[in-house]
């Protein structure tokens, strides 16, 4: 019996180690593709929509050239500086997004599960609920609800041009954000009723420490781990959500550039596809694309192997 747990535990290892190695390699390329897009942000804030159609070194719908590294679109526009200022949205609506589910799903699922009985009932049965409609249905409907009240509020902070390009990026952050956090919930309420029942919590309250003391003292510290390892993997459902509401239409709005809806402004050059004499101007889906594409894998690998390292359940 021992040889076959050393064997299992020994397969385990074996089988963790490329796991971690593929969650540097996740941190590494998102490091590569998130701190251009955010450190650039002075210039490509001024120059995303710079059309360039009097400029005779620029030629519009052009392939990439030493002066366009990523090439131009119809406008003259730099896909380059395009792409990083939408890397930049797509990125941050994401981690914000992330960071409003995870701060309601902790609090969700902590109070469920912390106070069991009814309430716990009550608020499952409320998670189940929304867990069985269409969460993109849900997304707009929100965003729908929300965005005359958002750009009231953002009327009296900024100019009406502003406020109009800022709400679709406030509003999206607000119902991705919003509706997010039911996996979380789920987690975080499963972990405190395993923690609940431990006898260093039943010491805590004999003891007469306080429910708001346990938690904080007791329970919240034993949640880093699922809570560290479910946000790295809700950044990239989140960004992935803002990418395909862009992307039909519904999302950031032109002229404002993300990684979803340049996808769109590119979608209709593979109908060129294999027809004679039509040009197929592959920059401009390939970039957004691909940089999508990297962010979500690498986001992927890392979240694996934080799940990898910090679950309990997971370690040899």
């Amino acid at each position: 019996m021992d040889t076959d747990v050393d064997l299992a535990s020994s397969a385990r290892a074996g089988w963790g180690v490329p796991r971690l190695r593929a969650g540097g390699f996740g941190a590494a390329v998102l490091l590569l593709v998130a701190m251009p897009c955010f450190l650039t942000l002075p210039w490509s804030l001024h120059k995303y929509d710079d059309q360039r159609l009097n400029d005779p070194k620029v030629v519009t719908l052009s392939p990439p050239t030493w002066h366009d590294p990523m090439g131009t679109d119809g406008l003259g526009r730099s896909i380059l500086w395009r792409c990083l200022l939408g890397g930049a949205i797509s990125l941050g609506i994401g981690m914000s997004s992330a960071a409003v589910a995870v701060a309601i799903g902790v609090i969700w699922g902590a109070t469920a599960g912390f106070a069991g009985g009814r309430t716990d009932a009550l608020m499952m049965r409320t998670v189940d609920v929304l867990f069985g409609l269409p969460s993109i249905l849900l997304v707009v409907l929100v965003k729908l609800a929300v965005e005359p009240t958002v750009f009231k509020a953002l009327k009296t902070l900024f100019s009406q041009d502003a406020a109009t390009h800022i709400k679709d990026i406030v509003t999206l952050l607000v119902a991705i954000g919003g509706l997010s956090w039911l996996t979380m919930s789920r987690v975080i309420r499963g972990q405190v009723l395993s923690l609940r029942a431990q006898p260093f919590i039943e010491a805590a309250r004999a003891c007469g420490i306080g429910p708001v003391r346990i938690f904080t003292a007791h329970l919240l510290p034993n949640l880093i781990g699922p809570i560290v390892v479910y946000t790295t993997l809700t950044v990239p459902s989140a960004i992935l959500s803002e990418s395909f509401l862009s992307f039909l239409g519904i999302g950031v709005q032109p002229p404002m550039p993300s990684w979803g809806n340049l996808a769109a402004d590119g979608v209709t050059e593979l109908a060129a596809l294999g027809l004679a004499g039509v040009t197929f101007r592959w920059w401009l889906i390939v970039w957004p694309c691909a940089l999508l594409g990297m962010t979500l894998l690498a986001l992927n690998f890392l979240g694996d192997a934080l799940r990898d390292r910090l679950d309990p359940r997971r370690r040899v």
